[in-house]
């Protein structure tokens, strides 16, 4: 395949991994998101990178999914602010009162808007309450996005997710981000954030990645990353660590066998945070 690949077009390649297997990844929605460009890319990426990724995005959906269950419970979490939220469906598989926000690139959320309201009126998904802003974390858009946010948001409990995203980011932008979040939540608000730790770098599965990333990319796009290890997240000031999870660990947790080795294996870390301080004025 010769065609290239803009950066918010992996969006449709990440939700058709998670359809290859639903009792996996607990999502039965996410095959709707499947056509044929999209099954060329995973086909392609599979056998470039590794045979492991869908599980990867299986596993890593499964485990935010069951946090924010157990969180509604627990932590009486009224609505799910989704960041770089992409094509998952998370609004389908939670409880029906919960609210959400769903942020990412313009174009990337006015597709899915579009669908979703196609797929409810053909009553493939359910109803949902759910509000969609577009937003390039690249560029200024605090001022815009805050209000927007808050105007559904208002003291509701809140879960933050945030995914695939850290990854394009640079170190600076990932700072204001979290201290965004510090200013959205109240105590005992939650955070879930996944991202590459600086040992993965040394890997023939992330080196792999690299390299289809610089051969499959649009020229116009860096193939600057970002790896972030556990320090970062637990020096983040008002926030403690709760809990951590890999490939590896949710393996064993869901029952799923691999016959790879882990250097083939392209392992994300899943982060659970609390917020413990006051609200950040």
């Amino acid at each position: 395949m010769g065609e290239t690949i803009k950066i918010h077009e992996t969006a449709f390649l990440t939700a058709t991994f998670r359809s290859i297997d639903e009792n996996l990844s607990g999502d039965p929605f996410a095959k709707l998101w499947q056509n044929e460009k999209t099954d060329l890319w995973l086909k392609e990426y599979i056998n470039n990178v590794s045979t492991e990724e869908p599980y990867c995005h299986c596993l890593r959906n499964r485990y935010f999914l069951d946090q924010i269950k157990k969180s509604i419970k627990q932590n009486n979490i009224e609505i799910l602010i989704n960041f770089g939220s992409g094509f998952s469906m998370y609004p389908f598989l939670l409880d029906e009162n919960l609210i959400h926000i769903e942020i990412d690139k313009p174009e990337i959320v006015e597709h899915k808007k579009q669908k979703i309201e196609d797929w409810q009126n053909k009553s493939l998904i359910p109803k949902r309450d759910i509000h969609f802003l577009g937003v390039d974390f690249n560029e200024e858009y605090e001022s815009e996005l805050v209000p927007k946010i808050m105007s559904v948001k208002k003291d509701k409990r809140s879960f933050i997710l945030i995914e695939g995203v850290l990854f394009f980011l640079g170190k600076k932008e990932t700072i204001s981000l979290f201290s965004l979040f510090d200013s959205l939540q109240n105590k005992g608000d939650l955070i879930g954030s996944v991202s590459f730790q600086n040992n993965v770098s040394e890997t023939i599965s992330f080196k792999k990645m690299l390299a289809f990333l610089a051969k499959k990319l649009t020229k116009d796009q860096e193939l600057d990353y970002q790896l972030i290890d556990d320090e970062f997240y637990q020096n983040i000031e008002n926030y403690k660590l709760t809990d951590k999870q890999d490939f590896f660990s949710l393996s064993k947790k869901y029952r799923h066998a691999t016959s790879l080795s882990k250097g083939e294996i392209l392992n994300e870390t899943m982060y659970l945070l609390e917020k413990i301080g006051s609200k950040k004025i």
